[in-house]
């Protein structure tokens, strides 16, 4: 059986209006220095009035598509890690099927908040070894935004709006493609309330003529997802590596999750990464969620700063308490 996939294009979105510190500034009671020495983030991309997450995934997925010289057509599965879709029915991924033009194929969200990349990656393997001749569609988005109290300062300051994507598929033909070498995933349902969105679920549904209040919102404990995160991501990428026999020197390049400068760079500094091979750019996108590290990853190859050859490393973490690593060989 095949075990050997390919990632054959990458592609990002992220909408055109810019949100900086000096913009929150006017909203909340913060500032550019509070933002900047805490989180590392100066700006985040905020959603159109009329985009969704599914438009912001369709240009994602068209990006891809392009890299990877391929037409939608030839698509056979859509995979999408999302935790604010267009709606609950339809399913965001059968939205983007739909702006792609498309029908037939099968189409799932995942959820697994801003670890929904890995989660949507390990399903697009577990597909394939299934069907060894699809060509799938890995793509998430998140309109963060509008799930976002701007009334707290706390949360408010973090998060933007973006969309990643990239298109797997079996290397048959063993063509010179980045490799998905591994995916490694884990939760802990126990520490869901650290980072939680309770409104509109079943457990906190809403009656017509009921007020949405601040349960609807993203509400976080962030000293306690510091620790938890960082712990998370280093463990279970230990265990990736240590898995194929690799020791953390040969890794070239780390792309976390983009949540919060200090958790990248504690995470860096476990493994004694050189800051130089870490890739950030939560500064101009913010914490994107699911987003966040497909975003990094197109950016990170279209810059240059992944080479051929390079072995790459993803760790992330996300609302659950779930937490990932991935790893591919370009």
């Amino acid at each position: 059986m095949n075990k050997n996939f390919v990632l054959r294009g990458f592609g990002r979105y992220a909408p055109e209006r810019i949100l900086t510190n000096a913009d929150l500034e006017k909203i909340v009671d913060t500032s550019d220095e509070w933002i900047t020495t805490r989180t590392g983030i100066k700006q985040r991309h905020i959603v159109a009035e009329d985009q969704a997450a599914s438009d912001l995934a369709y240009e994602a997925a068209k990006h891809a598509l392009s890299q990877a010289g391929m037409d939608a057509s030839e698509l056979t599965h859509i995979v999408c890690g999302t935790f604010t879709p267009d709606s609950v029915i339809p399913s965001c991924s059968c939205r983007i099927q739909e702006k792609l033009g498309i029908t037939g194929q099968m189409c799932v969200d995942i959820q697994a908040a801003c670890s929904g990349f890995l989660y949507a990656l390990q399903t697009a393997r577990g597909y394939l070894m299934l069907e060894p001749d699809s060509k799938i569609l890995v793509v998430t988005a998140e309109v963060v935004s509008r799930r976002v109290n701007w009334e707290d300062r706390t949360t408010c300051v973090l998060f933007g709006d973006a969309s990643g994507a990239t298109i797997m598929t079996a290397n048959d033909k063993d063509e010179d493609l980045p490799e998905l070498v591994d995916v490694m995933l884990g939760a802990d349902g126990s520490l869901g309330d650290l980072l939680a969105v309770d409104g509109g679920g079943s457990a906190h549904s809403y009656k017509k003529g009921d007020v949405i209040g601040d349960e609807y919102f993203v509400r976080m404990q962030g000293r306690d997802i510091f620790k938890h995160a960082v712990r998370n991501m280093v463990g279970v990428s230990q265990k990736l590596l240590a898995k194929h026999g690799i020791d953390k020197k040969e890794i070239d390049v780390l792309i976390p999750h983009q949540a919060n400068w200090r958790i990248i760079d504690a995470v860096g500094r476990k493994f004694d990464i050189a800051e130089e091979k870490v890739f950030c750019n939560i500064d101009r996108y913010g914490n994107t969620s699911a987003a966040s590290v497909p975003l990094a990853l197109s950016e990170a190859v279209e810059s240059g700063f992944i080479k051929k050859g390079d072995l790459v490393l993803m760790p992330a973490f996300g609302g659950g308490f779930t937490w990932g690593a991935g790893l591919i060989r370009f």
